[in-house]
């Protein structure tokens, strides 16, 4: 049996530059999730705060801020649109 071929062109993404922090700091984070029985739940606050700490960010509250925005939604669209 062979499977399917998958397509292997990476999708292009625009960030404004005012969110790069915020998107490459959630690309760090990407194996950071905290999960439960029904799968992934939220971030690992814990880990948020040891790499803004690690990466000396310079605004962590409104970093912090734009992280739940894009976890939400990244939830959101996990579980079809019911964060």
């Amino acid at each position: 049996m062979q499977l399917p071929e998958q397509e292997t062109t990476p999708q292009v993404v625009k960030v404004w530059p005012e969110n790069w922090e915020a998107f490459e700091m959630f690309l760090r984070l990407e194996t950071q999730w905290r999960t439960g029985p029904r799968g992934l739940l939220g971030l690992d606050y814990r880990v948020v705060e040891w790499l803004f700490s690690l990466y000396q960010t310079s605004r962590p509250r409104e970093l912090l801020e734009d992280l739940q925005v894009m976890e939400l939604a990244f939830l959101g669209e996990l579980h079809g649109g019911a964060a």
